[in-house]
């Protein structure tokens, strides 16, 4: 017997019971984001490693350690970490900068990043996720977050909880990642190895630690009054507040967090994420921001954008399950070319319908007629020569005749 090949680690087959959860979630997210005016965009899987490179930051932990990168004819190529670099190529290469302001796009798919496989985290994992561009005004992240609110409300996810954060522009964000090192260096030889790296680098990443020595550390008095400091300028400072009424007027529940990074080095200003107590110490559900300067830092014009992604998998995992659809009926015949033939004039129709193509006993096709359906279609002998159908209730055992073509109508009237 030839060996079995197993599943990669970090990856998952979505097996057909799982599957109508996930059309779910993709089709409320189409119902929802059009509402707010998004069309979807769908990018290649993967891309030049430079676009990640310089989008994401060559200081994060996704570009220093998780991405898979090959190289292919002399160029180097990478599996897409996440979407937001790869949609503001598209918005450059395709001149939607022409277009009317807000251009507004959403895309769902794989995404791929090499870390420890753990529940609700894979290493080809699904997002979904929006970037609404050329809007710099405060509305903007405030629509975002409350369409997000409202898409997660949707699924039926209700116990969440929406975290803001303001990390300024770049020009008041140096200042304070200068007092940050100045005030974390007599604690530098006690901070994780990440942390060490990311001190010269991105102090700010520090802030974002998850290692709980790092986090006693932040909690000291002189080191916490200086992290929950309000460093930004007055610009920044009024883009946050205005963004703070707009979601109070929403009604949209939230709570500050200083400690609020995020993981990418293009966020600018609003950061956000949204929070689920059922997920432990991995929680964050969604995660988003403005990234004002990355348009043109990709090589195109000076836009504005904002923007979040959400995991699938952890909004699966959140879900309530749900009991796999029935078929509309089941036909249960030994004559296969009439089975055969009914089936294909109810599924023109619209039904969904299925038959023993196996032509198994009749106490057998009964069978599984009640694991898949509630009707059984019974098309013996005597039904196939006067040109009706037996229809049986596989809940209460009530059996009717039907004339041939009038089974639709009743199907569709049970």
């Amino acid at each position: 017997m030839a060996k079995i090949i197993n599943v990669i680690k970090g990856t998952k087959d979505i097996l057909p019971q799982d599957v109508n959860m996930w059309q779910m979630m993709e089709k409320n997210a189409l119902e929802v984001f059009s509402r707010y005016g998004y069309k979807e965009i769908r990018t290649p899987i993967f891309e030049a490693t430079e676009l990640f490179a310089r989008g994401v930051g060559d200081t994060t932990d996704i570009v220093n350690k998780e991405m898979y990168t090959f190289e292919k004819s002399d160029r180097s190529l990478t599996l897409r970490p996440e979407n937001t670099a790869g949609v503001v190529r598209s918005f450059i290469e395709n001149g939607m900068a022409r277009l009317s302001a807000p251009v507004k796009l959403w895309y769902k798919g794989p995404m791929f990043r090499y870390e420890r496989p753990q529940a609700g985290r894979q290493r080809q994992f699904h997002q979904v996720g929006c970037e609404m561009f050329g809007i710099k005004q405060p509305a903007a992240d405030a629509e975002v977050i409350l369409m997000a609110v409202n898409y997660l409300k949707s699924l039926g996810l209700n116990d969440l909880e929406v975290e803001i954060n303001s990390l300024g522009c770049p020009t008041c964000r140096e200042e304070y990642k200068n007092k940050i090192k100045e005030v974390l260096k007599p604690e530098f030889d006690n901070l994780c190895e990440d942390c060490q790296n990311r001190y010269e680098k991105n102090p700010l990443r520090l802030l974002d630690c998850k290692v709980d020595s790092c986090k006693e550390i932040f909690e000291k008095p002189e080191i916490k009054a200086v992290i929950q400091s309000d460093f930004i300028c007055e610009e920044c400072a009024e883009h946050y507040k205005e963004l703070k009424s707009y979601l109070d007027k929403l009604n949209v529940k939230y709570v500050e967090n200083k400690l609020l990074v995020r993981g990418l080095d293009y966020y600018n200003r609003t950061v956000f994420e949204i929070k689920s107590n059922n997920l432990g110490s991995q929680n964050a559900v969604c995660g988003g921001g403005r990234y004002d300067s990355l348009v043109r830092n990709l090589g195109g014009d000076d836009v504005p954008a904002v923007g979040w992604a959400m995991g699938m998998e952890r909004l699966y995992s959140l879900l309530e399950k749900q009991t796999p659809e029935k078929l509309d009926a089941f036909i249960v015949s030994n004559s296969t070319a009439e089975a055969f033939s009914l089936a294909e004039e109810l599924r023109t129709q619209g039904l969904n319908i299925e038959f023993d193509l196996s032509n198994k006993k009749f106490t057998k096709q009964l069978e599984k007629a009640g694991k898949v359906s509630d009707l059984a279609l019974i098309l013996g002998e005597d039904e196939i020569v006067v040109g009706k159908v037996s229809v049986k209730n596989l809940l209460t055992s009530e059996q009717i005749s039907v004339d041939r073509c009038n089974v639709f109508e009743y199907i569709k009237g049970v």
